[in-house]
C-alpha cells in the first residue's frame, strides 16, 4: 500500500499535525512518501523522520498547491493521500479527491488496516458518535491534529527535488492584497498542556485563576464559548467547535459543563482533570480524574501545591 503526505508549513516551521501523518502511514503499514511545497529547510526536516521527501517550489496559494497535489498524485499514483485537517487542506482535499475520481474522508481521527481493509474512524453529531467508513477504491483523507503521535527522529530518508508547470489558467483567484488581524498569538493546537476556564468562573476577575495556573503549569489558556462572549478573554483562546481543536498531553477544564460543542475540540486529549461542582456535569464522563468542588476553592490550592512542586 502507498500513501502520500501533504506536509504543510507555517513560514519555516512544519505543523505538528502534518508531522502526525508519519505515524498515521504506520498505522495503514503504507510505503509513505511526503510532499514538502516551497520549504526547503522543512523538506529536509521531515526527511530526517525516516521519510523521503518530494520537494517542489512551485505553489504559493491554493489553487496552485492544487495543481501540484493532482499531478503528484497522478505521478506517484498512491492508495492513500493523507493531508492534516487544516484550513488550508479543507480546501484543497475535495478538490484533489474529485480531480482524480477518489474518495474523500474529512476530520479522521482513527485508521485501521485489517486483512487489506482499512477503515476510517471520525466523530459526528459533534462528536457524539464515531462512525466507520470503508472507502471502494483509493482516497484522500484529512487527519484531526493530535488524533496519532509525533514520530521519533530515524536515518535521513532523503529529499528528491521536482518541477512541476502550473499553467496560467490553473490560477482561478488572486490574491490583491491581505489584511492580517491583529490578535493575540495563542497556538492552541501544539501545547502540550492547557487549562480551559467555562461559565462555572463567574466573572473576569474568577477567570485570573485559569490563567495563573496555566502560568504556573507552562501550559495555555483554553475557554469556552461563553467565556470568550462575556469577553473575559480573546476568541484566540476558544476550544471547541466553533474554535480549535486540541489534543494536548494535559487538559484542565475548570468550571466547564461538558456541552458537546466544547468536549468534541478536546476529547482526543491525552489526559483529562475537570474541576465541577456538579457531580452529574456531563465532563465527568469523559475526564480521567474528576473533581466536585467550587472551582473556586480548589484553584488556589492547585496553584498552591503546584508551584511548591516547582520549587523543589
Amino acid at each position: 500500500m502507498k500513501a502520500l503526505l501533504f506536509i504543510e508549513t507555517n513560514e519555516e516551521k512544519v505543523l505538528g499535525g502534518s508531522l502526525e501523518l508519519i505515524s498515521a502511514v504506520k498505522a495503514l503499514n503504507a510505503e509513505g512518501t511526503a510532499l514538502v511545497v516551497g520549504n526547503r529547510a522543512a523538506a529536509d526536516t521531515v526527511a530526517a523522520l525516516g521519510i523521503p521527501v518530494i520537494f517542489i517550489d512551485a505553489a504559493r496559494d491554493c489553487d496552485t498547491l492544487t495543481e501540484v497535489l493532482s499531478e503528484t498524485v497522478k505521478e506517484q499514483n498512491p492508495d492513500v493521500v493523507l493531508l492534516a485537517n487544516t484550513v488550508l487542506s479543507k480546501d484543497v482535499a475535495p478538490r484533489i479527491a474529485a480531480r482524480a475520481s477518489l474518495g474523500c474522508v474529512s476530520d479522521v481521527t482513527g485508521i485501521s488496516n485489517t486483512d487489506g481493509k482499512v477503515i476510517y474512524t471520525r466523530p459526528v453529531y459533534g462528536g457524539t458518535v464515531l462512525e466507520h467508513i470503508e472507502v471502494e477504491g483509493k482516497a484522500v483523507i484529512t487527519v484531526r491534529n493530535g488524533s496519532f503521535s509525533k514520530p521519533e527522529a530515524a536515518s535521513n530518508a532523503g529529499v528528491t527535488e521536482k518541477k512541476v508547470e502550473i499553467p496560467a489558467d490553473a490560477v482561478k483567484a488572486k490574491i490583491v492584497d491581505a489584511v492580517k488581524e491583529i490578535s493575540e498569538s495563542v497556538n492552541l493546537e501544539e501545547a502540550q498542556v492547557i487549562v480551559s476556564g467555562g461559565r462555572g468562573m463567574g466573572n473576569v476577575e474568577n477567570f485570573k485563576l485559569v490563567e495563573e495556573l496555566a502560568n504556573v503549569l507552562g501550559g495555555v489558556v483554553g475557554a469556552t464559548r461563553p467565556a470568550i462572549e462575556d469577553g473575559w478573554i480573546s476568541r484566540a483562546h476558544q476550544v471547541g467547535q466553533s474554535g480549535k481543536v486540541v489534543a494536548p498531553k494535559l487538559y484542565i477544564a475548570c468550571g466547564i459543563s461538558g456541552a458537546t460543542q466544547h468536549t468534541s475540540g478536546m476529547s482526543g486529549s491525552n489526559y483529562i482533570v475537570a474541576i465541577n461542582k456538579d457531580e452529574d456535569a456531563p465532563i465527568f464522563e469523559i475526564a480521567d480524574v474528576g473533581i466536585v468542588g467550587n472551582v473556586m476553592d480548589i484553584l488556589p490550592a492547585m496553584i498552591e501545591e503546584m508551584k511548591k512542586a516547582k520549587a523543589k
